[in-house]
């Protein structure tokens, strides 16, 4: 029989299939959706898949290929043994301590919430089975992206574990289904990797909080300015412009903040190191989490800009200018006037509008160039050169756009109710200030002397140079 198998084999696959080496057996305890979809990528990189279940026989679909026993049985046929069962369950796996010895388990699941038990899922697994070499990882991949593939949103795998030995078997497994590795030290760092899948956005955080701050304010700020102050002074109920003038101002003012903090970080940086006389030392803390959240900022501060344009096109359409309109003719018939054409008002809308549809296109080119499907297939000095250079011009289009809204608004009393400022001048404080300090930086003597740091050179200290000579 098994020469008759041979000889089909033979006859039926290619001679380098033949040649290669036996395939080698990959263990699952748990037939869950992450247990299957895990399966059916092992199968799909050439592995041989087995799955450990209580209910062999009645355990649910399984990928074509694979086979289901009892856990001994199993546990017996593979040395690497991916564990994808919850940790409530793990108490059985103690009597499989003999089965289990000297093999490799990864342990691959994790918690509702942290904090849940006093130590890691991965510790209690290696405390359960000592005379095992436990391993945490795969668990911050779903069973989604494991039918799909990796791509670039989740194509890192964390491992940590005790033993190099068994850390390498785990590492060559996720390079061949296509994973980037990133080995984070001994089982101790199992808490850490647990708690990754149960974060909520965490880059996006303080982007998401700093928006939510600056909208609360200009919208109350601007509501008691625009609207409480024509009711108190003026009598005049306006509260209508609260869903849509309202709004249209608060968002483009957040946005132009916003997309000023994406570079302010790195002109405090340039001027840092001008300051050191050196790029080796580190910046702080705070800079350093403020530099690394400057993708989500733009991204943020495009969307808010997004909203301003989607506002501005149904200004036309609004009852309230339509009616505003409407008014204006009929007096103008009225009185049998009408009104002189203004170049100069003509030139100052005209230019207020194409600058800000400049400014928005190149807003979008940034916003495009942060996916990572975008900005993988640009070089280093492309993605530089449009997030950086072409970022300084959309930030200078974005605050000319906004100095042309103003025009000669700063010059009429009228201007400041209640002594309180316009919303575009509380706008362009801080997009002023970099744009500003970004034109000091440009200056030759500067940048020469900033471009010489960052390629390496450092500044004497003369107080340590002095020291020198007197040893000397």
């Amino acid at each position: 029989m098994s020469k008759e198998v041979n000889s089909e084999s033979v006859s039926l696959c290619p001679l380098s299939t033949a040649a290669a080496t036996e395939q080698e057996m990959l263990c699952i305890f748990g037939t869950g959706d992450l247990g299957r979809s895990l399966g059916q990528r092992f199968l799909q990189t050439g592995y041989k898949v087995v799955y450990g279940s209580r209910r062999p026989h009645s355990c649910g679909p399984l990928p074509p290929g694979t086979q289901a026993m009892s856990h001994v049985a199993a546990a017996q046929s593979a040395r690497l043994v991916f564990i994808c069962i919850h940790r409530e369950n793990y108490d059985f796996l103690e009597t499989l301590a003999p089965q289990l010895k000297g093999k490799v388990l990864v342990d691959v699941s994790n918690n509702l919430k942290k904090n849940m038990y006093p130590e890691a899922n991965a510790e209690y697994l290696q405390r359960l089975i000592p005379g095992a070499q436990v391993v945490k990882g795969f668990n911050t991949l779903s069973a989604w992206a494991l039918q799909n593939g990796p791509s670039d949103a989740n194509r890192q795998v964390y491992v940590c574990g005790n033993s190099l030995e068994a850390k390498q078997a785990v590492i060559e497994v996720a390079a061949k289904l296509g994973f980037t590795v990133l080995d984070r030290g001994s089982l101790t760092a199992a808490r850490e990797l647990e708690d990754f899948p149960l974060q909520l956005f965490p880059e996006w955080r303080l982007p998401l909080q700093l928006a939510t701050g600056l909208t609360a304010f200009f919208f109350f700020y601007l509501l008691i300015r625009d609207v409480i102050y024509s009711y108190v002074v003026n009598d005049k109920d306006v509260s209508f412009r609260i869903m849509a003038s309202l709004a249209n101002k608060v968002f483009p003012i957040v946005s132009l903040i916003m997309l000023s903090l994406c570079y302010l970080p790195g002109v405090i940086a340039a001027f840092l190191q001008l300051y050191r006389g050196t790029k080796y030392k580190r910046f702080p803390d705070w800079l350093d989490r403020w530099m690394l959240c400057r993708k989500q900022l733009g991204l943020v501060a495009l969307a808010l800009a997004s909203l301003h344009v989607l506002y501005t096109l149904i200004i036309p359409i609004r009852y309230y200018v339509r009616y505003r309109l409407a008014a204006h003719t009929i007096s103008q018939i009225r009185e049998n006037k009408t009104s002189p054409f203004d170049t100069t008002m003509a030139w100052r809308t005209d230019s207020y509008y194409v600058i800000g549809i400049l400014g928005f296109g190149l807003y979008l080119l940034l916003g495009i160039t942060s996916l990572p499907s975008v900005s993988n297939i640009l070089s280093w000095r492309e993605f530089s050169f449009i997030q950086s250079k072409l970022g300084y011009l959309t930030l200078f289009f974005c605050t000319f756009h906004t100095y042309l809204y103003g025009w000669d608004k700063f010059l009429q009393p009228s201007s400041y109710k209640w002594f309180m400022l316009p919303g575009y001048m509380l706008s362009l404080v801080v997009p002023s200030v970099v744009l500003v300090l970004k034109l000091l930086l440009l200056l030759p003597c500067v940048d020469s002397t900033l471009t010489r740091i960052r390629q390496g050179w450092e500044r004497t200290d003369p107080e340590q140079e002095h020291k020198k000579l007197l040893l000397t």
